[in-house]
């Protein structure tokens, strides 16, 4: 009897043993998510005042913009998005935002502070940045291949891309497949469709 009852507590302890490391390893194991390659090096300045570089979002998964507070088109469709995207993960430590101006002449701390509480930014790992114009769009166009630019003739001045960069934990921008087994490089940040595709990735990557 005490052999047999020695075998069944041994089965038991080696059927949860199994499964305890089919979900260790499902817990840290990489999503399906395509890694497209390192996030550029930064340092800028946020609505606090403080430096901020990429080195500080490191262990953190984030999602990266460009936009301007005073931009009367898609930033405010683009910023509300973001809110959106906050409040999914609010309170999460592991989870980060960086809105980048690109009027930074005009986007000081100050200003970018107040335009922070006019939005309800909550989360303190939500950084409004400013820094150089020139050296700003250069990180967006060289070191993400986002458009930015200045333009007196549309509304506001300035042009930029609508989409959201998504990076993990590592340092690396993700991202999903389309439907013909493309990386879609970054995510619609004015579509709902793109917005909930990217909190669905959001979830997957504070998975890893």
């Amino acid at each position: 009897m005490k052999n047999k009852s020695y075998i069944g507590i041994s089965f038991i302890v080696l059927v949860f043993g199994i499964w305890a490391v089919k979900e260790i390893g499902e817990r840290f194991s990489k999503s399906d998510l395509v890694e497209i390659g390192p996030v550029p090096s930064f340092e800028l300045t946020d609505q606090d005042n403080k430096t901020i570089t990429d080195k500080d979002y490191l262990g953190k998964v984030y999602v990266v913009e460009f936009f301007f507070s005073t931009c009367p088109t898609i930033c405010p469709v683009m910023n509300q998005n973001m809110v959106e995207i906050q409040n999914e993960y609010y309170g999460n430590p592991e989870f980060g935002i960086a809105s980048i101006t690109i009027n930074p002449e005009y986007d000081t701390p100050k200003v970018l502070k107040q335009h922070a509480e006019d939005l309800g930014v909550k989360h303190y790992n939500w950084h409004f940045l400013t820094g150089d114009k020139d050296y700003i769009f250069n990180l967006a166009e060289k070191g993400f291949n986002l458009y930015a630019g200045q333009n007196d003739k549309v509304p506001g001045g300035f042009e930029h891309s609508g989409l959201f960069a998504l990076v993990d934990k590592e340092g690396n921008i993700r991202c999903r497949e389309d439907q013909y087994g493309n990386p879609i490089l970054y995510y619609d940040g004015l579509e709902e469709e793109g917005v909930e595709a990217i909190k669905e990735d959001i979830r997957k990557l504070l998975a890893e």
